[in-house]
């Protein structure tokens, strides 16, 4: 059994308290998943995997891909668990570039299900980044992930659109979805955030992008469009796996273009 030896900082044994990782066993180029399950279908696309390691819902995969190095976790699901994931990230990298690989629910009538989504920035519905900023601070996507993601979906002729995220700390009143047995406070949320031209509402990018500018780290967000609230749609099985496997190729060929553009390829950076 880990021992842990702080309350204020807990760390055990075998690495950070939620992540178990040590540091030399993360890339300093992350890929961030939410389902646990996503992991092996991005690493399957590594070269080689050197590290493997599970705990909690956090898996994670350090390898190669074509000269680069980098890392696939799993976040699970919400801005609480990115404010863990990234706080202990950060302690054993230097300067790590985020790109989350996520789902989505589209709230502008153009955009499709299938579609992928670049998010600019977010709105943040949820509160957790209250503790570490101003409610007033802007979740900002890093300008340099934008470009690498909307740039490899060009090339790619993906459906995409680039605009603002809704981040929510939730799954259903959070997301203005009416439950059998439960009230929502807010019934009219999606179309007022339509009104207000956002793009999609999903549950992490927000606390991801202020807590990687807080650090001076890069992050962004590509989302696959699972569903379209405005009129009630969602995906089929096969659709879905067909948007994920476009949303790991984007965020794969993003991220890879960042380190290309970093490194100029060079494998010995």
């Amino acid at each position: 059994m880990s021992e842990v030896t702080s309350a204020d900082a807990p760390r055990s044994d075998t690495g950070q308290y939620h992540i178990s990782l040590e540091r030399g066993e993360l890339a300093e180029y992350i890929l961030l998943v939410g389902d646990p399950g996503r992991v092996a279908k991005v690493a399957a696309r590594f070269d080689n995997v050197e590290v493997q390691r599970s705990h909690r819902e956090f898996a994670t995969a350090t390898g190669t891909m074509d000269g680069m190095r980098l890392s696939v976790m799993s976040s699970g699901i919400g801005p609480d668990n990115i404010e863990i994931i990234v706080a202990e990230i950060l302690e054993i990298t230097d300067r790590p570039t985020f790109v989350r690989v996520g789902s989505s629910g589209g709230i502008q009538p153009e955009i499709r299900t299938g579609d992928l989504v670049i998010s600019t920035g977010a709105v943040r519905l949820e509160n957790t980044t209250d503790y570490y900023v101003h409610p007033g601070y802007p979740a900002i996507a890093h300008r340099d992930v934008v470009w690498a993601l909307e740039s490899v979906c060009k090339e790619k002729g993906y459906p995409y659109h680039v605009g603002l995220t809704a981040t929510a700390p939730g799954f259903f009143a959070p997301q203005g979805r009416a439950m059998r047995t439960l009230p929502v406070r807010y019934p009219d949320l999606t179309e007022e955030l339509r009104r207000q031209g956002v793009a999609n509402l999903e549950m992490e990018s927000s606390a991801l992008f202020v807590l990687a500018a807080l650090s001076g780290s890069r992050a962004g967000t590509v989302c696959a469009v699972y569903a379209q609230r405005l009129d009630g749609t969602f995906v089929d099985d096969a659709a879905r796996e067909a948007a994920e496997a476009r949303c790991i190729d984007a965020g794969l060929a993003g991220i890879y273009r960042l380190w290309q553009s970093d490194t100029g390829g060079d494998a010995a950076q």
